[in-house]
């Protein structure tokens, strides 16, 4: 880089204007960056299915339409197993600095996949996240049996007898995808200029 814009660069840091539109900038692209993350998250088809409870049919195609992720996964009737993530996700927050070159640089904070996973346990096994078995699987679809009676979702219980050979649950990314996609997107503002 030549000296001379080097110069201008760092003369520019130091601009009260300069810095102030630079984290007035920051911040609106921040915010318009997590309401897309939230709206993916809202959108997914995972979340859209387990909102819906058990009158959702299987969007995510996790259970080969055999039931849905509300009654498999055993929520209690009622319950909203999604928002704690999304009370989370709309936690996220961003700082502004400068150092002592003047240069303007945030850092943000979102949930990482694991605080997710910490706080969507399986109701069933409170040791093992829901939220990580739709990323890495979920056993007993072979045992799944529609009845009400008993039921926790109100829908179905797992049978103690296989019902059917060959049922497994399809993995889908969820949470660990997104988290990765939107770091990458929140680092990149560092690197917006006006």
């Amino acid at each position: 880089m030549d000296p001379s814009y080097k110069n201008l660069f760092i003369q520019l840091e130091k601009d009260i204007v300069f810095v102030k539109k630079r984290k007035e900038l920051l911040k609106n692209k921040f915010e318009e960056i997590k309401k897309q993350m939230i709206e993916e998250f809202n959108n997914h088809p995972v979340t859209v299915e387990i909102e819906g409870g058990i009158d959702s049919p299987n969007i995510s195609g996790t259970l080969n339409g055999r039931t849905n992720l509300f009654s498999f996964i055993g929520f209690d009737a009622g319950s909203n197993p999604i928002q704690p993530i999304r009370e989370l996700l709309n936690q996220s927050l961003f700082r502004i600095s400068s150092g002592n070159s003047g240069v303007v640089k945030a850092t943000f904070d979102i949930p990482t996949a694991k605080m997710i996973f910490s706080i969507t346990p399986m109701p069933w096994a409170a040791g093992r996240s829901w939220a990580r078995g739709i990323e890495r699987g979920i056993s007993g679809l072979g045992f799944y049996l529609k009845k009400n009676k008993g039921s926790r979702s109100g829908l179905g219980i797992q049978s103690r007898k296989q019902i059917r050979k060959g049922a497994k649950f399809k993995n889908t990314q969820y949470i660990s995808a997104l988290i990765n996609k939107y770091e990458k997107k929140f680092k990149e503002l560092n690197n917006i200029t006006l």
